[in-house]
């Protein structure tokens, strides 16, 4: 039969099991370690402890400790959540900065990083376990691969997720801390096409693309944005001998595709992609002459079934033009950059140029703009004069 210690506070029980009970009585009501003890030592110092906290106020009833210690449980297997499945709901409650569900590409490439791309390196891994360390390692491991563009975008969606993380209070800090590292270049630049090249390209291009080409490099529409267009989109203003003086594009909508997705139309990018441009000259004849031909409501392209244009049609017809042209280096994005440098170089502002460009900061727009070919004539206007002799 098991023996009983009294003391001056407590009792310790030996059990059957060679093990120690300890017990005691606090306001009327006695209370037990919710553990047996290996020694007799052990036992006496568990009841040295809780007579301890009785006399300093710190004494918590065992019913509200249990509830305490099952709370901060759960708090810890909360914060040892998986990245990946963390990362899996942050994608389906991420809305954008108007308060919306993602779109429908930006929701599948951060699915694709997530699960085929550099961060599934990181599924498995618990949220508290992801450290400043670990984090610059898994990046220059990536970033010696040259694979730099993928490693960056990896690491600012990483970046964002952890962000989040803090918010929720599941880590302290975000490990994400290393200076650019969302920026990093592959060093290849954006070459705008020369004034010629571009002659050239639109000479060169199918029919059907021509206009299209004109809509990119002088109005500097998104590619998405150009898809998007249709014949209600386009105004075309004219003189009183029925000459085409200008063209006006209402720019609300764009078209989005890849990765499996079908191409939809959806709002612009940002809310300063909401827009009015105005295309004079050559090209607005050009412009204007594949327009004229459309019904009211009518895309300005299509495939063969009167649907949305694919990009790998329209890239089957640039790469054609480009090699008959000699400038396979210029992307059809460059035509962008080209409209971003040109309209600069007439003297825009630089607000002037990211409301045309439909750019919501400055640093994007600076991207668009190029040094161009004007250096001689800039030089030249810069010189100083020989002074009139008297």
């Amino acid at each position: 039969m098991a023996r009983k210690a009294h003391r001056r506070w407590g009792i310790v029980d030996r059990q059957r099991s060679g093990r120690y009970r300890a017990r005691y009585t606090h306001n009327g009501e006695r209370h037990a370690a919710p553990i047996t003890f290996d020694g007799i030592e052990d036992a006496d110092a568990w009841l040295a402890e809780q007579r301890t906290a009785i006399r300093k106020g710190t004494w918590v009833h065992p019913d509200e400790q249990a509830k305490l210690d099952e709370a901060a449980a759960a708090e810890a297997a909360r914060k040892a959540t998986p990245f990946g499945q963390y990362a899996t709901r942050w994608v389906d409650q991420r809305t954008n900065s108007k308060g919306e569900p993602l779109r429908p590409r930006t929701r599948n490439e951060y699915t694709r990083m997530l699960t085929t791309g550099y961060l599934v390196d990181w599924k498995d891994t618990p949220l508290t376990a992801i450290t400043p360390d670990a984090v610059r390692t898994w990046r220059a491991e990536h970033l010696a691969s040259g694979a730099m563009t993928q490693t960056a975008r990896a690491y600012d969606l990483l970046k964002s997720i952890l962000k989040t993380a803090v918010t929720d209070k599941l880590i302290d800090e975000n490990p994400c801390q290393i200076t650019g590292g969302s920026l990093t270049k592959t060093g290849r630049k954006v070459r705008p096409p020369t004034d010629d090249e571009l002659d050239g390209l639109i000479e060169h291009i199918e029919d059907r693309y021509k206009a299209l080409v004109v809509v990119a490099a002088a109005g500097g529409l998104r590619y998405g944005e150009c898809l998007a267009l249709t014949r209600s989109d386009v105004l075309i203003e004219k003189s009183k001998k029925g000459k085409v003086k200008a063209v006006r594009i209402a720019v609300d909508d764009s078209v989005v595709e890849g990765a499996g997705l079908a191409r939809v139309s959806g709002d612009v990018k940002t809310a300063a992609g909401v827009r009015r441009v105005a295309i004079f000259g050559v090209d607005a004849e050009i412009v204007a002459a594949h327009v004229e031909k459309l019904e009211p409501g009518a895309l300005l392209w299509t495939d063969t079934q009167g649907n949305y244009v694919s990009q790998s049609s329209v890239n089957n017809g640039w790469r054609k033009a480009r090699r008959a042209v000699g400038c396979e280096d210029v992307t059809f994005h460059a035509l962008r950059h080209y409209a971003g440098t040109r309209y600069a170089q007439a003297g825009a502002t630089l607000a002037e140029n990211m409301a045309r460009l439909g750019h919501s900061s400055a640093k994007a727009a600076m991207r668009y703009q190029h040094a161009g070919t004007r250096d001689d004539e800039l030089a030249r206007r810069a010189a100083r004069k020989r002074k009139k002799s008297a």
